[in-house]
C-alpha cells in the first residue's frame, strides 16, 4: 500500500510536459497588449503631438489679443501672421492645457522658429512682450502722439488728452505747450496694454531723473528753470550734430537772455514755417508771424521746437561760462561756428557764410 501510494503521487512525464505551454501564452499576449498600446500611443503622437511639436513659425509675428477678445479673433490673428496651420495648432495646444487664449489680454511676439506648443504657452501664460518706444529728435508733438500711439493698443486722442491736460503737465513744472520737454530722447519699454496716461508718467520718470535737485540748483544759478533749459537745449540740438558745440551755443542763448537780446535763432524760425530743410533764411522767412519766431519775440518760445536728450542738456549746465553772444555756421560747411563777442565780429563771420552759400548757389 505504501508502494501504491508512492507511485499515485509522483507526477508522470506527460503531466509534467502538458503543465507548460501555459505560460507562453500568457507572455504572448502581453507582448501583444504592450505592442498595441505603443502603436496607440505612436497613432496619438502622430496626430496630435508631432504637428504640434514640429510644426514651427517661419517668421516672427507679433500677435495682440484685445480687451474681451473671442477665440475666433485670437485664431484669425494668429492665422493672419503665421497662417491657418499654424494657428489650428497653437488654438488645439491651448485646449488640451485648458487655457483660454482669449482672456490673455496682450502683445506677444512669436520668434521664428517658436513650435506650436511654444506659442500656445507664450499666449496662456500672460507675459506679455514689453513694447519699444523709442524718442528720438520729435520735432512736431502732433507727430510725436501719432507714433506712440501706433505703437499702443490706446488711440492717439487718450495720449493728446493726458498731454493737453494743465493739472497733470503742472506735476512735471510743465503746460501743455511745454509737452515735448517731458519726453527725454532715450528708449522706452512699456506693455502694449498701458493706458495713455500711465505710459507717460513712465516716460516722465526719465525727466523727474534728470532734474534731480543738483541740476535744478544748476538751472537756478544760471537764471531758468528746467522747462526752460530743455527750450534752450532744443533750440542748442537743432543748431549743430558737434557735441561740443551744443555747451557752448546753450550758454550763448542763456548769455543773450541775461542782456535782454532776442535769441534771434534760424531754428526757431524753421520750426514756425514747418521747414527743417530750410538752409537759408530769408527776410520773408523772418517776418512769419508765430511765438516761435525769436527774431520777432523777446525771449524764449512757448516751448522746445524738439525732442532732447539728457546728453545735451547736462552740457549745457556744465558748460565753462563765455561771453558770447553771436554765431554764425562756419564757411566750410563742416557743421561748426564761429562765435563771437561783438556784432562786428559776427557781421565778419556771417558775410563769409553768405558768400559760401552763393558760390554752391543755395538760396533756400
Amino acid at each position: 500500500m505504501t508502494d501504491n501510494h508512492h507511485r499515485a503521487s509522483r507526477p508522470s512525464h506527460r503531466e509534467g510536459r502538458e503543465a507548460h505551454p501555459a505560460a507562453p501564452k500568457r507572455t504572448g499576449r502581453l507582448m501583444l497588449y504592450l505592442l498595441l498600446g505603443l502603436t496607440v500611443i505612436i497613432s496619438l503622437f502622430l496626430l496630435f503631438l508631432y504637428p504640434i511639436v514640429m510644426d514651427k513659425a517661419d517668421h516672427e509675428a507679433t500677435i495682440r489679443i484685445p480687451r474681451n477678445a473671442t477665440k475666433d479673433q485670437v485664431y484669425d490673428s494668429i492665422s493672419t501672421h503665421l497662417g491657418d496651420e499654424f494657428a489650428t495648432h497653437v488654438m488645439r495646444t491651448a485646449g488640451i492645457l485648458h487655457s483660454d487664449v482669449s482672456t490673455r489680454h496682450g502683445m506677444y511676439v512669436i520668434n521664428k522658429g517658436d513650435n506650436a506648443l511654444s506659442a500656445a504657452r507664450r499666449l496662456t501664460s500672460g507675459g506679455q512682450t514689453p513694447v519699444r518706444i523709442t524718442i528720438n529728435g520729435f520735432r512736431s508733438l502732433p507727430l510725436l502722439i501719432e507714433r506712440v500711439s501706433r505703437k499702443m493698443e490706446f488711440p492717439a486722442d487718450s495720449l493728446r488728452a493726458v498731454l493737453t491736460d494743465p493739472s497733470f503737465m503742472a506735476k512735471y513744472g510743465l503746460t501743455p505747450e511745454q509737452a515735448l520737454a517731458l519726453f527725454i530722447d532715450d528708449t522706452y519699454e512699456v506693455y502694449w496694454t498701458t493706458d495713455a496716461r500711465s505710459t507717460v508718467e513712465k516716460i516722465g520718470k526719465n525727466y523727474l531723473y534728470l532734474w534731480n535737485e543738483q541740476n535744478r540748483e544748476i538751472a537756478r544759478e544760471l537764471g531758468v528753470t528746467p522747462a526752460e533749459m530743455m527750450i534752450v537745449a532744443s533750440i542748442a540740438d537743432e543748431e549743430t550734430n558737434v557735441a561740443e558745440e551744443k555747451g557752448i551755443i546753450g550758454k550763448l542763448y542763456l548769455n543773450r537772455l541775461r542782456n535782454k537780446m532776442r535769441l534771434q535763432a534760424d531754428p526757431t524760425v524753421r520750426f514756425a514755417i514747418g521747414d527743417f530743410t530750410i538752409q537759408r533764411i530769408s527776410k520773408e522767412d523772418l517776418k512769419k508771424d508765430s511765438p516761435y519766431n525769436t527774431y520777432l519775440h523777446s525771449g524764449l518760445p512757448p516751448g522746445p521746437i524738439r525732442t532732447t536728450g539728457m546728453t545735451t542738456v547736462k552740457n549745457i549746465l556744465r558748460a565753462a561760462p563765455h561771453d558770447y553772444l553771436y554765431m554764425c555756421a562756419k564757411e566750410d560747411f563742416s557743421g561748426r561756428h564761429n562765435f563771437s563777442d561783438n556784432y562786428q565780429d559776427h557781421l565778419d563771420n556771417a558775410a563769409r557764410y553768405q558768400a559760401a552759400l552763393d558760390r554752391r548757389g543755395i538760396h533756400r
